[in-house]
């Protein structure tokens, strides 16, 4: 991590725009029903108000494509982080011009300002350097704490960066961290766990790992298509047809660079996604014609297990069945309940996976759980995301 962090600046009285990424959860009567976001920013949020700061916040919230829209309003957020800060928060209406510069001009140090939704503007997702400039002239400082958007070269995780001195807030530095350590120089041997519904969406973080991993394994939905590649019969289970031959080549490239790369032995098959419908475990080379897969058996969670039991460092992205139906989550809890039971630093990648092990409850037991999804998946693909890109080198 050669990027300018915290420590690096001295921010007493002084104006601090922090990217952070509150795109929580709301229902219908916008009431926050996930809180988790809010709360990672907290230690950062915490640290400059200790030393002093005008804090002002700039997030996301969901995708108004660039219009106003009281669906995605930030003010519900305002409520919770007021109560988790321990302190009253301000909030400006608009992002930018006189509604944000009276805020701001109003703030003393230690006081907390939250900024409206970003994504209210145009210029946010073109990374337009003049509204860029508009934000960045609210502030003398920038840190950006959002590792989940840093992937997107966005007006508020890049632009921004080139017109005030930059850094990385806590929750970035430990993301980049703790998955650059296991991505670049991991304790071995080194397991990492890949699946979700297609092999499309990993090909880049499959080729990169293939290079750093010692065994890889392969479950959820996008197993069948390497499944297929091997001649075996899938029924109606998840395939990208467009794909096989990469699967095979894939196989083929984990062989000559003597990686394990380890396919389920056994399925959970069944007819239609519905609850309360039979279903039953068959192995690879029996898949009913009429029935598709959507979780790994019996034996092959006994079988990914007793790889992750042997690692050092363990990283995973992506679920190994419809783990959001109770009948088919038992491979994704297995892979959960055996990081857990490991020795070895445990690293979630984002997404379905995060999702999965806060809902199994196995969330506390994890060294570290990425807060991007797609961020998190491009870092696992070796890509230099553009928000981590745009801060100022040590």
């Amino acid at each position: 991590m050669n990027k300018k962090t915290l420590e690096d600046f001295n921010f007493e009285n002084k104006r601090v725009l922090v990217r952070e990424d509150l795109n929580v959860p709301l229902d219908e009567n916008q009431n926050i029903t996930d809180d988790t976001r809010i709360r990672a920013a907290l230690p950062t949020l915490n640290y400059l108000i200790e030393k002093g700061a005008k804090v002002i916040i700039v997030s996301h919230l969901g995708r108004p494509k660039g219009k106003v829209n009281p669906k995605y309003s930030l003010a519900p957020v305002v409520k919770r982080l007021s109560e988790l800060l321990g302190r009253e928060v301000a909030f400006a209406e608009n992002c930018i011009g006189e509604a944000a510069e009276k805020a701001v001009a109003k703030m003393q140090p230690k006081d907390v300002l939250l900024l409206e939704n970003v994504r209210f503007h145009e210029g946010e997702e073109k990374n337009d350097p003049e509204f860029a400039k508009q934000l960045a002239s609210l502030a003398d400082i920038y840190i950006n704490d959002a590792f989940g958007t840093s992937h997107r070269a966005h007006a508020s995780t890049v632009g921004v960066a080139e017109f005030l001195p930059a850094g990385a807030g806590f929750l970035m530095q430990k993301e980049i961290e703790i998955m650059g350590k296991a991505l670049e120089n991991p304790e071995r041997p080194f397991v990492a766990i890949l699946g979700g519904a297609k092999v499309g969406d990993k090909i880049g973080v499959i080729k990169n790992l293939l290079n750093k991993v010692d065994t890889l394994l392969i479950g959820g939905g996008m197993a069948y298509t390497f499944l297929k590649s091997q001649g075996h019969e899938i029924g109606q289970s998840l395939l990208e047809p467009d794909k096989i031959e990469l699967a095979a080549s894939l196989l083929k490239e984990a062989e000559e660079k003597n990686v394990k790369l380890l396919l389920p032995d056994d399925v959970v098959v069944t007819s239609k996604l519905e609850e309360g419908l039979p279903y039953e475990t068959v192995p690879v080379t029996q898949i009913p014609a009429d029935k598709m897969g959507v979780d790994i058996g019996e034996a092959t969670r006994k079988k990914f297990a007793e790889a992750i039991k042997g690692a050092k460092t363990v990283v995973w992205n992506g679920p190994m069945g419809v783990f959001e139906m109770k009948s088919y989550a038992q491979g994704t809890l297995a892979v959960a309940d055996a990081m857990a039971k490991s020795d070895a630093v445990t690293i979630i990648g984002g997404g379905d996976s995060a999702a999965a092990v806060e809902q199994l409850g196995y969330a506390k037991a994890m060294t570290h759980i990425s807060t991007g999804g797609g961020a998190s998946l491009e870092f696992l693909e070796g890509k230099v995301l553009p928000g981590v890109a745009a801060l100022d080198d040590r």
